[in-house]
């Protein structure tokens, strides 16, 4: 039987912590404390201090996370907010459900992020905002997009759902713009047992109104200042969350290793005419929350890799422009032409710190196995 390499293995991580999860588990239980309180108060203290910002606001999920950002921006009804047209759904509907409009703009074919040049073109005097996203772990070109913002008077807000502790110039992700926005789904490289976030700032006004409005705009108790909602992270997350931060830096190390071996094996194989591989700009340090490739022969591949117990997964399929709940923005197939293509070509593959490297030996030969067929026919 050939060696199963699954997307992700979570068990892989969770075993050595057991212990220490269960514990932790067990404190917020005999506390009773399971709303806010202190774990929560901790966690936002050790994540301040990771992510080198003033302010650490733990919430309920990456969604909300963002959808806290820009309430907190005031961003409403009749206000435009740039994005790009390719990242996870959240990143627009947030937009949306605050009654804004997204305003889409297409990608760089190499990072998969913000072109500064086509969201200098889009903004408009009704513009109050961009969300650039660090797509799959690695930064967007933010210099020139904070100068947009700085000159045009609009505010950054960082989509780092899948960039946690991924760099800039040497700067972390979460404090370069206005407010960033984090995830811990279970599958990101700092993933909780469910649904978890983070938004992180630099300025207090601002860190001050998204406190209160993650509390329904409550303060003190049952006097409500602002028409918030329930943005409220679970201690017994946070307690999670605090047992797995200080193995980050390994996990993403391992990552950042597998993805050097990725490279190596696929050179060896002479497969780079067939396959493009991530790029790291000198300039980042990409955190590779996924390992996404581009080939033209994406989805056979996929079914290939498939039959062979090798996990992917396409991120993602379908731009917001073409999405059926956005139909009302006017968009047609071919606006965005660098979207479309990366959702036409583009695959992940297996990536988790915890892979072996016998395991990425079996996922590249299964692609060298696809292209000698296909050159073969």
């Amino acid at each position: 039987m050939s060696l199963k390499v699954p997307l992700l293995d979570l068990q892989a991580q969770y075993r050595p912590l057991r212990d220490e999860i269960l514990a932790a588990i067990e404190r917020v239980c005999d506390s009773q404390r399971f709303v806010m309180g202190p774990e929560i108060t901790a966690l936002e203290e050790e994540m301040a201090r990771l992510l080198d910002v003033r302010h650490a606001i733990a919430v309920s999920s990456g969604t909300d996370a963002l959808l806290l950002a820009l309430m907190a921006l005031d961003i409403k009804s009749g206000d435009e907010v740039i994005t790009p047209t390719y990242s996870f759904f959240a990143t627009a509907g947030a937009i949306v459900r605050l009654g804004a409009r997204p305003v889409l703009v297409d990608i760089d074919p190499a990072t998969f992020n913000l072109v500064p040049d086509l969201v200098e073109a889009a903004v408009t005097p009704r513009t109050k905002a961009m969300i650039p996203v660090h797509l799959f772990g690695l930064a967007a070109d933010m210099d020139p997009l904070l100068d947009i913002a700085s000159r045009k008077h609009i505010a950054v807000v960082e989509d780092a759902a899948q960039a946690i502790g991924a760099t800039y110039k040497s700067r972390l992700l979460g404090g370069l713009g206005a407010l960033g926005c984090f995830s811990f789904f279970p599958s990101k490289n700092l993933g909780a047992f469910g649904d978890a976030g983070l938004v992180t700032t630099n300025d207090d006004g601002l860190a001050k109104r998204a406190r209160l409005l993650r509390t329904h705009g409550m303060e003190p108790k049952y006097y409500h200042h602002l028409v918030g909602a329930n943005f409220r992270m679970d201690a017994l997350q946070a307690a999670v969350l605090r047992v797995k931060t200080p193995h980050l830096h390994a996990w993403t190390e391992g990552r950042r290793a597998n993805a050097q071996r990725y490279r190596a094996l696929f050179r060896d194989a002479g497969l780079l005419d067939q396959v493009v591989l991530p790029v790291e700009p000198p300039d980042r340090r990409h955190i590779f929350n996924q390992f996404v490739i581009r080939t033209a022969e994406r989805d056979a591949l996929k079914a290939h890799l498939d039959e062979r117990g090798i996990g992917t997964e396409i991120y993602y399929p379908v731009p917001f422009h073409l999405q059926p709940c956005f139909s009302d923005l006017g968009h047609r197939r071919g606006d965005f032409p660098q979207a479309e293509q990366a959702a036409a070509d583009s695959l992940a593959l297996p990536i988790y710190g915890e892979l072996t490297a016998a395991q990425q030996e079996v996922v590249v030969a299964a692609v060298g196995e696809f292209v000698q067929r296909r050159v073969g026919v």
